[in-house]
């Protein structure tokens, strides 16, 4: 099949411009998903959050999104659940709310792991199906119809550095992100044919709802700036321009990666203790 057309070409000669596109980000009301719908409303983009709720972390990234200038709409539905139970609503929704999605950013995901020993399949089961599925078939919903439009349209997932290294007490979602950064591959050489680019950004330790025990606890903190080469435990930001990046113009060649934003923390097998160290 001869690749579709170029739907949304940008003519403003700067090559990380989304203007023009519009763009639907799962889990994008807070944490790394709010970094990246504000990140993509700065580029130009109109975006559509998905979320849980619609509560005060979801009026407050509107807002956010609305003050650069851009349509921003809420689309509420629950991606932990079997896709056929929501899929065919959130198509019909995200019509009526931001037709002409051509940017897909695969981001919810949870980490409601318990020690491997107490972990319970519902448990496990909630964890595949937020982190993998729900991102695997809306992929699946969006490409069908990008292909009988010829539109070449642009995924991104969010996978995690623990795709590629672990820690106790994460088998669950440990093993979702590495199925994330293996379905990125596999699209990618299914989809790049048909001209749709499918990448993932895999951030490392960054500050959000999820990791707010960093914010408690300033020994664990300390640890945790001392495994990473810059020495820093950001804000979810540091993942917004990395998303830009890979759904621009300029990322137009590369395909079926993951890249890490991480501080440098898995280029680095483990930093020597300092002497003194009183962590």
């Amino acid at each position: 099949m001869s690749q579709p057309d170029q739907s949304k070409q940008q003519n403003s000669g700067n090559p990380f411009d989304l203007s023009g596109h519009r763009a639907l980000i799962t889990g994008g009301t807070q944490g790394v998903g709010a970094a990246i719908s504000l990140a993509l409303a700065r580029a130009g983009a109109d975006v559509l959050l998905g979320g849980l709720h619609h509560d005060e972390n979801a009026e407050r990234t509107l807002s956010a999104c609305r003050e650069q200038g851009v349509t921003a709409e809420l689309l509420v539905t629950d991606l932990a659940k079997p896709p056929t139970t929501y899929l065919p609503d959130l198509l019909t929704h995200a019509d009526e709310l931001l037709p002409g999605i051509d940017l897909l950013i695969n981001n919810a995901g949870t980490y409601i792991d318990k020690p491997f020993f107490e972990m319970d399949f519902e448990r496990y089961l909630t964890t595949l199906h937020l982190n993998v599925t729900s991102g695997y078939f809306l992929t699946q919903a969006f490409a069908r119809r990008w292909v009988e439009n010829g539109v070449r349209g642009r995924i991104l997932f969010t996978g995690s550095i623990n795709g590629v290294l672990s820690e106790p007490d994460h088998t669950a979602y440990d093993t979702s992100k590495g199925a994330v950064a293996a379905m990125v591959r596999s699209l990618c050489v299914t989809l790049a044919p048909l001209g749709i680019r499918v990448n993932a950004i895999a951030p490392g330790l960054v500050r959000t709802p999820l990791t707010q025990v960093l914010n408690e606890d300033p020994r664990l903190d300390a640890w945790m700036k001392l495994h990473t080469p810059n020495g820093q435990v950001p804000t979810a930001d540091v993942c917004g321009g990395a998303a830009v990046f890979l759904l621009s113009d300029a990322a137009e060649h590369i395909q079926g990666q993951t890249l890490l934003v991480d501080g440098g923390m898995s280029s680095w097998q483990q930093p020597d203790v300092p002497r003194d160290w009183q962590g």
